[in-house]
């Protein structure tokens, strides 16, 4: 039987996936495809051979030919980098880290501007999503993506796993966060950020940014009200703010059911997930909340209820929403991309673009003809 895995090998970022052989019995479990990269195999319809092509977020993907043994048959191709080396680009960095319980590794990427000076101090921002079913850090070659982008104003941009997250580590650590399903991540990125600031002169502890989307939205939110003195700028886009108006598909099945037997036997069921507009008084930096307003994944109202209770707090705040977007937001990803960065230059870096025109994004229109997707 062939089966691809991961979480084997040791000294290995334990989401890299392999391909492995094991006989019906039980015995003889073979790795085809070594190597301390992420893996992808495809098999041809004989069963004799796979491809194989192998990435990870610093180094060029490559592609191999195998026999069914897990014998390289000839090598098929490297990716030629050369034009994006001469054009300036620099791969990203993965990291180790622990999470705030000194013990779980926890893994994640650092983006750095490709004019960096390790002399110089820069403000640090994180990238995230919460789980529980996924992380969003990247383990594969991508030429291009936000957290690319967004450092090239002058920030490190970071994205590192939490304790809740990704199931493929193991059942303990995906659900860590059950029944705490709006805290749960966060004392991690903290923590993280706080290691990569000891390790690191360059990484200025003191203006640390956050930011993400949907479940990420609501983390990045979250981050501002449990620890407003140390996350100082957030932008949080289409964030499930109020679970209790969120899919109860997710958020019971990912927070729990508590059944409660009342004095004569009746039995009830219960759950409350603890809001972000409960905290709304907490707020000492600066937010950008956005939506777009027929968003049918994360309801508009999460982000007006979020927007409600920041005005009832008293609290300064922006407010972005973008008319016929649903959850993702389409041909105005671009658009929200420099909304975004021109809010983290302004309150991180003290320097922002004033002019009413989005220049950089009419010149890159004007010369590729496209009206609204990222690039």
């Amino acid at each position: 039987m062939y089966f691809n895995a991961n979480g084997r090998e040791q000294n290995e970022d334990p989401y890299y996936e392999h391909l492995y052989s094991i006989n019906l019995n039980g015995n003889g479990m073979k790795l085809l495809n070594p190597g301390d990269m992420s893996h992808a195999a495809a098999a041809s319809d004989s069963g004799k051979y796979f491809v194989n092509n192998a990435s990870r977020v610093n180094c060029a993907p490559e592609s191999t030919l195998h026999d069914a043994l897990g014998n390289v048959v000839m090598k098929l191709e490297t990716t030629d980098m050369s034009a994006m080396t001469e054009a300036g680009y620099k791969y990203p960095e993965p990291f180790k880290v622990k999470a705030d319980d000194g013990i779980t590794d926890l893994f994640g990427v650092m983006y750095k501007p490709f004019d960096f000076d390790e002399k110089k101090k820069y403000p640090v921002i994180a990238y995230v999503y919460p789980g529980p079913q996924t992380e969003s850090v990247t383990k594969t070659f991508t030429a291009r993506n936000d957290r690319v982008t967004l450092a090239q104003f002058g920030f490190v941009v970071i994205e590192v796993g939490n304790r809740g997250g990704h199931p493929q580590r193991s059942k303990w650590y995906h659900n860590y966060g059950y029944g705490n399903l709006r805290d749960y991540g966060l004392a991690d990125k903290k923590a993280a950020i706080e290691q990569l600031a000891r390790r690191h002169a360059f990484v200025d502890v003191d203006r640390v940014g956050i930011y993400g989307h949907s479940g990420g939205g609501f983390m990045s939110t979250a981050a501002m009200l449990v620890y407003p003195d140390f996350f100082k700028v957030a932008v949080s886009s289409a964030g499930n703010h109020e679970n209790n108006i969120y899919n109860r598909w997710w958020s019971e099945k990912h927070h729990g059911v508590k059944e409660v037997t009342d004095k004569d036997g009746n039995v009830k069921f219960e759950y409350n997930i603890e809001r972000n507009s409960e905290l709304a008084k907490n707020l000492k930096g600066r937010l950008m909340l956005a939506t777009g307003d027929i968003d049918n994944n994360v309801h508009p109202a999460n982000t007006l209820r979020m927007a409600d209770a920041l005005i009832k707090a008293n609290k300064r705040f922006d407010f972005v929403i973008l008319p016929g977007k649903r959850h993702g937001f389409a041909d105005a990803t671009n658009y929200f991309f420099w909304v975004r960065a021109d809010y983290f230059c302004k309150h991180l870096i003290g320097d922002a673009a004033d002019s009413v025109d989005l220049t950089e994004l009419i010149r890159e229109q004007e010369q590729t003809g496209d009206k609204g997707r990222r690039r």
